[in-house]
C-alpha cells in the first residue's frame, strides 16, 4: 500500500536524481543560508510567542500522524488474515500438494484473444505432445528461486552456491505483531527437507516504531525500523555456504620454513540475510548493510509476497519498468518546459553553448 510518506520519499528520490533540480535547489539554499534564524531573531517577542504555539500544534499533529500509522498497521494485520488462505493455496499449488481444477486454470492471456479456433486447437495439440515427451514435474519447480533471480534487488544477493538451496524454498510468509505487542513484522522462509540445513523455517524479524522522537519530533515521517534479528541456521556439516576455507602460506621468521595454514572466513551468500549486523556503534559498511537489509525486508513484505506470481512471470517487473520510464519521461518533459533556452523546434541548447 502506497502510504503518504512513501509517496513523498519516491518523489524525493526522483527529484534528487535530476541534476538541474539539485543545482537550482543548492543555489536557493545558498541564498537562504542564515536567513531563517536571522528572520526569527528579528521578529517581535509577541510574534515569536505565537510561532512557539504553532510549533506545539505541529508536535500534536505528529502524534496524531503516529496514531494514523498505528491504525494502518492494524489494518495490515487484519487483511493479512484475509489474504492468508489464498497464499496458503498458492503454496499448495507451488509445492505440488494440490492440483488446481480446469476452471481454476482457465486464464485468457492477451495474446490468445485474437487466435482463431483452428489455431487454438493446433497450439493445444502441440502443447499436449510436448507434455507427453516430458516428465510431469511436481507443482511449479524453482518458483521462489525464479522470483529472486527476476528481481534485481534480490538477485544481487544471490551467489551460485545459494541456488541449489533456494530450489527447496516452498513459501515466504509475513506475520505481523499482535495488537498488544510492540510494532513489528516477521518474514518466514519455509523450506522442504534438504541436505543443507535441518531448519524447516528461517525467520527475520523487523522491529518498528511509530512515535515522534521527543528530542526531534519534527523529523517524524511515519514508522521506522529500529532493528532486526535473524535466526540461527543449523547447517549440515560441510554445507555452510556463509563460510569458506582458504589456504594461506606463512613463512617462519626465524627458520625461514614455509607452512600452509587453513583459515575459515566469511563468504558472500544470500543466507547472510539471516545474520544482520547488530545494533549499536556500527561502522559505515555495517550501516550500509543494515540500510539495504531494511529496504529488502520491506520490499519482500510489500511487493514480493503479495504479487509473487507476477514476479515469477516477469509481469510485475515490466510494470515497475513502465513506472520508471513514465517518471523519466515526465521529468524530461518538465526539464524542457522549464529550460529558458529551450526551443521546441531545435530542442535544448547544450549548457556549454549557453555559457559562452
Amino acid at each position: 500500500m502506497d502510504t503518504p510518506h512513501r509517496l513523498t520519499r519516491q518523489l524525493t528520490v526522483q527529484m534528487m536524481q535530476n541534476p538541474q533540480i539539485l543545482a537550482a535547489l543548492q543555489e536557493r539554499l545558498d541564498g537562504l543560508a542564515g536567513s531563517p534564524s536571522g528572520y526569527m531573531e528579528s521578529l517581535p517577542k509577541v510574534v515569536k510567542r505565537r510561532v512557539n504555539a504553532l510549533k506545539n500544534l505541529q508536535v500534536k499533529c505528529a502524534h496524531i500522524e503516529a496514531k494514523f500509522y498505528e491504525e494502518v498497521h492494524e489494518l495490515e494485520r487484519k487483511y493479512a488474515a484475509l489474504y492468508q488462505p489464498l497464499f496458503d493455496k498458492r503454496s499448495e499449488i507451488i509445492k505440488g500438494a494440490y492440483e488446481p481444477t480446469d476452471e481454476e486454470c482457465n486464464w485468457k492471456a492477451d495474446e490468445e484473444e485474437e487466435l482463431t479456433e483452428e489455431m487454438k486447437e493446433k497450439a493445444k495439440l502441440e502443447e499436449e505432445k510436448k507434455d507427453e515427451e516430458k516428465e510431469d514435474p511436481r507443482g511449479i519447480p524453482e518458483f521462489w528461486l525464479t522470483v529472486f533471480k527476476n528481481v534485481d534487488l534480490l538477485s544481487d544477493m544471490l551467489q551460485e552456491h545459494d541456488e541449489p538451496i533456494l530450489k527447496h524454498l516452498q513459501d515466504i510468509k509475513v506475520k505481523f505483531s499482535d495488537p498488544d505487542q510492540p510494532m513489528s513484522f516477521t518474514l518466514e522462509f519455509h523450506f522442504e527437507p534438504n541436505d543443507f540445513f535441518t531448519n524447516q523455517v528461517l525467520t527475520k524479524t523487523y522491529k518498528m516504531r511509530s512515535e515522534p522522537d521527543e528530542a526531534d519530533p519534527f523529523s517524524f515521517d511515519g514508522p521506522e525500523i529500529m532493528g532486526c534479528t535473524g535466526c540461527q541456521i543449523d547447517w549440515t556439516k560441510g554445507k555452510n555456504v556463509t563460510l569458506k576455507t582458504i589456504k594461506k602460506k606463512q613463512k617462519h621468521k626465524g627458520r625461514g620454513t614455509v607452512r600452509t595454514v587453513t583459515k575459515t572466513v566469511p563468504n558472500d551468500s544470500f543466507f547472510n540475510f539471516f545474520c544482520p549486523p547488530e545494533g549499536g556503534n556500527l561502522d559505515e559498511d555495517s550501516e550500509a548493510v543494515l540500510a539495504a537489509d531494511f529496504e529488502i525486508g520491506h520490499f519482500i513484505r510489500e511487493r514480493i509476497i503479495p504479487r509473487a506470481v507476477l514476479y515469477f512471470t516477469g509481469e510485475a517487473i515490466e510494470d515497475d519498468d513502465d513506472d520508471v520510464s513514465q517518471n523519466r519521461e515526465g521529468e524530461e518533459e518538465a526539464d524542457e518546459e522549464n529550460d529558458p533556452e529551450y526551443d521546441p523546434k531545435v530542442g535544448a541548447i547544450p549548457l556549454s553553448l549557453t555559457t559562452q
